[in-house]
């Protein structure tokens, strides 16, 4: 008779968890998991209110652009309308066909699927709708939710899970926060049509990119007309009859009024860690509130483990994935064949959903400076193709950063359209270590704005 009732029991219902689950099932591991969600809440935050809801209002919100610059390219008549029923309609079922998709993974791997909320009561149980059951693993896997501050009327404001299903839409739009998820809603419903304020308290939007970057699409997005005001934050909120009236503080001398229909707060996430009993069986947290966890994802607890955004470590979904093989390889083996996975956090590529697109991978300027020395700047900025006829005055920047002792490429970093895609499969080659000669050796696909990563020759900076 075996010890436990599975081998691994997993909560939270997200990527990660489910990627852990379904490939510790696939090894002959006995799994459950545990999603508080039901079925519905299956695929996370990812699927349900992030990554993929996200790209979808982000293709949306291109098209009105896209209407306009058909112009230039002799494209006559009136431009269609946004529905915003219809657009809300088709993204939830998508998303409900994902749901479905993630369910059927899950049961045809044999785990058993639990659509409820999951407590720890000991190092190797759970307790589930006042049912007990044991584990020789536990695995967190709850993710993160938005936080809003301390203020005087937070309770008239959203977070980003609310934005895909707002009854009526915002004509009139303020946005709190400077990271990707602000810039992202604010570029997004920009081009949905609605007038965009975004206020963020620091100099310069998406702390932690490369500077370049971070002036070049503030400039950018301000070209497409959302108000981005910077050094400014939010004193208070107030209903009134004409909608929601803001106080405005630090952007100007004095503090002023803006009122609007809908205020998002996009100003971090924290780890969803609470009514777990974390705390009573002693799993340790970290001063950002994320579960502590070993280089094989083991918590302060040797039966528990921890992975994706309730670790508080790198807040990717593919990073999740990545974490969530390589602790199904370290608690079940590898699959037939095949290396036991690791997960490195180096280069690590990412995309940021704006108008233009941001894409980056490896190193800052500043980043690569502290911890390389010396190194070598290459940059360039230039009209895309397309807006030679379109238009637009939408600018594309370039940039590369090399290391000067090995001519490797430990960053590169794009503002322009499909950046993510572009950068993709860079990230490919700096992972193997690729180096300036490399690049410059590559040919490029002309005419493509990627070709410009594999022709720049000239240097803009020199070692400092």
């Amino acid at each position: 008779m075996a010890a436990f009732d599975f081998d691994l029991f997993v909560i939270g219902g997200g990527s990660g968890g489910v990627r852990a689950a379904r490939m510790a099932a696939q090894r002959g591991a006995r799994v459950a998991l545990a999603e508080q969600g039901g079925t519905e809440g299956l695929g996370g935050t990812c699927v349900n209110v992030g990554c993929i809801p996200k790209k979808l209002y982000s293709y949306a919100a291109h098209y009105a652009e896209g209407f306009e610059e058909a112009r230039g390219y002799g494209w006559e008549g009136e431009p269609f309308k946004l529905n915003w029923q219809t657009l809300k309609a088709n993204r939830k079922r998508e998303i409900s066909r994902l749901n479905a998709v993630y369910l059927n993974l899950l049961m045809g791997s044999g785990v058993r699927v639990m659509n409820a909320h999951a407590r720890l009561t000991g190092p190797h149980e759970v307790q589930v709708d006042g049912e007990s059951w044991s584990a020789k693993n536990i695995l967190i896997a709850t993710g993160g939710t938005p936080h809003v501050p301390d203020i005087v009327g937070a309770e008239l404001v959203v977070t980003s899970n609310a934005m895909f299903d707002l009854e009526p839409f915002p004509r009139r739009l303020l946005v709190v926060g400077g990271g990707y998820i602000a810039c992202e809603f604010a570029s997004i419903f920009n081009g949905l049509g609605a007038s965009v304020t975004q206020l963020y308290r620091g100099e310069q939007v998406l702390r932690g990119f490369d500077d370049d970057v971070r002036h070049f699409l503030a400039a950018e997005l301000r070209k497409t007309g959302v108000d981005l005001r910077l050094v400014a934050d939010v004193g208070l909120v107030t209903k009134t009859s004409d909608g929601l009236e803001v106080l405005v503080t630090g952007h100007r001398p004095e503090p002023y009024a803006v009122t609007v229909d809908t205020i998002l707060y996009a100003t971090g996430r924290v780890p969803n860690v609470q009514g777990m009993g974390l705390r009573e069986l002693g799993v340790v947290l970290g001063r950002d509130g994320g579960i502590a966890i070993d280089e094989n994802y083991r918590t302060s607890v040797p039966s528990i483990y921890a992975l994706g955004d309730v670790t508080a470590r790198v807040q990717l979904t593919p990073v999740a994935l990545g974490e969530a093989m390589a602790l199904a390889d370290h608690l079940f083996g590898p699959a037939a064949g095949r290396p036991v996975r690791g997960m490195s956090y180096q280069f690590i590529p990412t995309a940021v959903f704006t108008h233009p697109n941001v894409g980056t991978v490896g190193f800052s300027e500043a980043d690569a400076r502290a911890r390389f020395g010396a190194v070598t700047v290459y940059r360039s900025e230039f009209k895309a193709l397309k807006h030679t006829l379109s238009g637009s005055s939408e600018r594309t920047l370039m940039k590369l950063v090399v290391e000067d002792a090995t001519d490797r490429v430990v960053g590169l970093h794009m503002v322009g359209a499909d950046a993510g895609d572009i950068v993709q499969g860079f990230a490919v080659a700096m992972k193997a270590g690729a180096t300036k000669a490399v690049f410059d050796s590559t040919i490029g696909i002309h005419p493509t704005a990627a070709e410009e990563f594999v022709t720049m020759r000239e240097a803009v900076k020199a070692a400092a």
